[in-house]
């Protein structure tokens, strides 16, 4: 399966919003980075966007604005960019998978026991609870190696790992086990409002000044920085507290430097000097991405077709997948 002789890695991510500076320095710029180093799979994960309530025009443009930045951002047009629905296989073998899992096992997810206290079992869709099988159905289709995951995502791929056991103990070597990829660099970026909360899509809903999307306009960059949270103090003293801390880390990690250095260059300098810089290094990171996204987008008809093509491409492994697993169980 690994035609190139590389490790295969997939990668998924929601087209749910326009994706953060998070996102960006926590994932899409590692996978920028190491596509070269494996045989990569990149989806946007259409389906696992609807488990929560999506204006479907919306959807619709969150996905081509999703492919456009990630091309933008430096995903090769080579590379197997895809959207998840265009391949119908990954629904189909998600429910093999939940007919071979306990609820137990999906039950004691950590994302389903939130949401269901948070909004109540009459409120969410069967879809979050069921989240974690589609999840695996993505990885295994491909027979992928890693999957680069935040410790959020941790306890779903280790579900990922448990149901292709028990498929594997009950029907022999069917499906690749994959392993968690860890990027530590950058995977902590908070929210400028809250530096307590990992900086989310979802609470950016409602609280534009918590992220800085990767799409804004420089003015608007400057102004959500001003903006962010900091310490008591007068100035930059270590330790910091987490609103200083997640400034210089959004500064440490575009700039590639370490905390002796950051810690160096900013101790004792008044918070508009900091929030200045974390200013320039930000927009100076994002405007070639921003030009090369409106480029990408002045022609849509093309960037539908890249990503048809790549699922063409793509479906004869994940049927191939289905096909053998649907024959171990019986259905074909």
């Amino acid at each position: 399966m690994q035609s190139s002789g590389k490790p295969r890695v997939f990668s998924g991510i929601q087209p749910d919003a326009t994706p953060h500076l998070g996102n960006y320095l926590g994932a899409i710029r590692n996978w920028v980075r190491n596509q070269d180093r494996y045989d990569n799979i990149f989806c946007i994960v259409d389906l696992h966007a609807i488990t929560l309530p999506q204006d479907p025009a919306k959807l619709r443009e969150f996905t081509l604005e999703l492919a456009g930045v990630l091309l933008a951002a430096g995903i090769k047009e080579d590379q197997a960019l895809f959207v998840q629905s265009h391949v119908p296989a990954h629904a189909e073998l998600a429910w093999i998978f939940e007919c071979f899992t306990p609820i137990g096992w999906l039950e004691r997810m950590t994302q389903f026991k939130d949401r269901t206290a948070r909004h109540g079992s009459e409120r969410i869709g069967a879809g979050v609870l069921t989240y974690p099988s589609l999840m695996a159905a993505d990885i295994m289709l491909y027979g992928a190696k890693y999957v680069p995951v935040g410790e959020d995502q941790r306890q779903h791929l280790e579900y990922t790992r448990d149901i292709g056991q028990r498929m594997n103990q009950r029907f022999g070597n069917l499906l690749v086990i994959p392993e968690p990829l860890i990027e530590k660099a950058g995977a902590e970026i908070k929210g400028l409002d809250d530096p307590e909360k990992k900086m989310s899509k979802s609470i950016a809903r409602d609280n534009a000044g918590h992220a800085i999307f990767m799409l804004d306009a420089p003015d608007v960059i400057r102004k959500k920085l001003a903006r962010a949270q900091t310490d008591a103090q007068p100035a930059v003293t270590f330790p910091a507290g987490a609103g200083v801390r997640n400034l210089l880390e959004i500064y440490r990690t575009i700039k590639d430097q370490d905390w002796p250095a950051v810690e160096r260059e900013f101790a004792g300098k008044p918070y508009s000097v900091l929030k200045s810089a974390v200013a320039d290094a930000v927009i100076e990171v994002l405007t070639p991405i921003q030009h090369r996204y409106r480029e990408i987008r002045s022609d849509d008809a093309a960037l539908i077709q890249h990503l048809r093509q790549a699922a063409d491409r793509l479906a004869p492994i994940a049927n191939q997948t289905l096909q053998r697993v649907q024959q171990a169980v019986g259905l074909r």
